[in-house]
């Protein structure tokens, strides 16, 4: 069994073409900007939600997780199937952070794989090697996040060291792994000059190439989701940007030899 909050259908930013996207439960990192922050948990948790129907409202339960086994998700991908197949797309695993339930996703993954089905996973990379070495083969693309380059503002901001995620990256392009890097643009934390310089380098670097790079504009929209779950948002004061605001950045990247795109 499984623990998912969510399955978005017809999903096109977690992957190449038509997706649905599984959102599981649990996450080890605490980043300031997490946009599911009702993710970090893997417990299923009963939160109060208010409805409004004209100009009444009233408020209820609203259970966020539920356990799934592999076929009953199995079969909400089958819905969708088709619309994957003729856009060349597929299923996208995302949370919180899809490697926290490792055996349930292996299971997942193996279900797709039967069925022909394009696997993308979106990690933190934040998981022993050997359960992400698992992962990996039975995994088509990877949306690899990259937040900071600095350990001890990533230790800050995202609540655990880089190392092992800057290992396992490298281990699996190693493997020879598609792996789309995806960097969210918070103001004043990872969109700075010398965040951006870092990252440019690091990627540079690399001995194997990676597919390209996702530059994520940071949004507030979940702002109301800290307040339902009385959870802090140190973030609560910080505007969204634009794409625009980021198309010096993508240039940079791009002087850089990469592919760019602004969004996922």
């Amino acid at each position: 069994m499984g623990i998912i909050f969510d399955i978005k259908r017809f999903a096109v930013h977690d992957g190449p073409g038509i997706r649905t996207t599984v959102f599981m439960k649990g996450c080890p990192l605490s980043c300031q900007w997490c946009h599911n922050p009702e993710s970090r948990s893997a417990d299923i948790c009963t939160v109060l939600k208010t409805v409004r129907i004209g100009d009444k409202s009233f408020i209820e339960d609203e259970i966020v997780g539920r356990e799934m086994t592999v076929e009953e998700v199995m079969n909400e991908l089958r819905k969708e199937q088709i619309f994957m197949e003729e856009s060349g797309g597929g299923v996208t695993f995302s949370g919180g952070e899809p490697l926290q339930q490792a055996d349930f996703l292996l299971k997942m993954l193996a279900a797709c794989k039967l069925e022909n089905m394009h696997t993308t996973i979106d990690t933190t990379g934040f998981s022993n090697w050997k359960t992400l070495e698992k992962v990996a083969q039975k995994t088509d693309l990877f949306l690899y996040d990259l937040k900071l380059i600095d350990d001890k503002l990533h230790k800050t901001h995202a609540g655990v060291s880089n190392q092992l995620i800057l290992e396992n990256l490298e281990r699996l392009l190693e493997l020879g792994k598609k792996i789309q890097i995806r960097i969210p643009m918070i103001p004043g934390i990872t969109l700075t000059e010398e965040n951006i310089n870092q990252t440019i380098d690091y990627l540079s670097g690399l001995k194997l190439p990676i597919e390209g790079v996702d530059l994520l504009p940071y949004h507030n929209t979940a702002a109301h989701k800290y307040e339902r779950f009385g959870m802090e948002n140190k973030l609560g004061e910080l505007k969204s940007i634009r794409k625009s605001d980021l198309e010096e950045t993508k240039l940079r990247f791009e002087k850089a030899g990469f592919e760019v795109k602004i969004g996922g």
